[in-house]
């Protein structure tokens, strides 16, 4: 358990690093997110990121696994 603990740290830490990279080719401002903007109100749901992230994570699993 301990050992997922530190992964998972570390794997949020490279994630929040490269959040800057990743909003400048895109992601996250996919054709299919639903984004909700009143005069002071900003509702953000990344529907199609979701989907992306969760398929190249499930690829990735799949891949270390066998």
């Amino acid at each position: 358990m301990s050992r997922f603990l530190i992964i998972l740290g570390i794997a949020l830490v490279v994630i929040g690093l490269a959040l800057p990279w990743l909003q400048k080719i895109g992601l996250g401002r996919l054709p299919g997110d639903i984004v909700i903007e009143r005069e002071n109100f900003r509702f953000y749901f990344p529907v199609t990121t979701s989907i992306l992230v969760s398929l190249i994570l499930s690829l990735l699993f799949w891949l270390f696994r066998r």
